[in-house]
């Protein structure tokens, strides 16, 4: 599946945008999978290496890493660089769902 068909599904995807050599990415890893278990399949989850992807991150203006992005039908509905804690993200992806 294309990255344009994942986030223009009905549920919210979460993308985050990371880099292998990042440290605060691989903080983020984590704290995504114990979100993943809290919502579970009301929102996806997906990680976007920008170095791999340097177009999609240049299009949506990723300037740091992790940035996280979230989208439903293909709107950014929030977006946050840097490590956000589990507590604070299951509750923005409530508030989305």
């Amino acid at each position: 599946m294309k990255f344009n068909e994942i986030i223009n599904q009905d549920k919210p995807v979460l993308v985050d945008f990371f880099a292998e050599w990042c440290g605060p990415c691989k903080t983020m890893s984590p704290i995504l999978k114990e979100v993943k278990e809290v919502v579970g399949d009301n929102v996806s989850i997906i990680k976007l290496d920008v170095d791999k992807n340097p177009s999609t991150a240049q299009y949506f203006q990723v300037q740091g890493v992790p940035t996280l992005v979230l989208f439903k039908n293909g709107k950014v509905l929030w977006r946050q660089s840097g490590v956000v804690s589990k507590s604070q993200l299951v509750q923005i992806l409530n508030n989305y769902n």
